[in-house]
């Protein structure tokens, strides 16, 4: 679960929530929360399962590894960046060593959400 702990932030700013608020839309205590974020635990399957529970358009693997497995039950839907997964299979970035700066997804409602590096 590398980099777990960047998720957990990620959802956390991206959903305007404090940890408390985190912990209480998720059905967990604060100081669960507390835990993972700090890394003095690791998220137990049933965390990781409220998680996605709660926010329908996170996957459990995303979650766990940064990716998406497309037959998956909980698919993501492209709300959350998967730079990782992008930054470790795209052969543009590995030839030309670049790192990406900046990702913008556009939405069929015409809004669009910046995701920086």
């Amino acid at each position: 679960m590398k980099n777990f702990n960047k998720r957990l932030l990620y959802i956390l700013e991206s959903n305007d929530l404090s940890a408390s608020q985190f912990a209480t839309k998720i059905g967990v205590q604060r100081s669960s929360v507390s835990h993972v974020l700090s890394g003095r635990n690791k998220p137990s399957l049933d965390f990781l399962i409220k998680i996605s529970d709660s926010f329908k358009d996170i996957s459990i693997d995303w979650l766990v590894k940064g990716t998406t497995n497309n037959n998956s039950k909980h698919s993501n839907k492209g709300n959350f960046p998967l730079l990782d997964s992008v930054r470790s299979s795209s052969p543009l970035i590995h030839k030309s060593n670049k790192n990406i700066k900046e990702i913008i997804l556009f939405y069929e409602d015409n809004s669009f959400k910046v995701f920086q590096n």
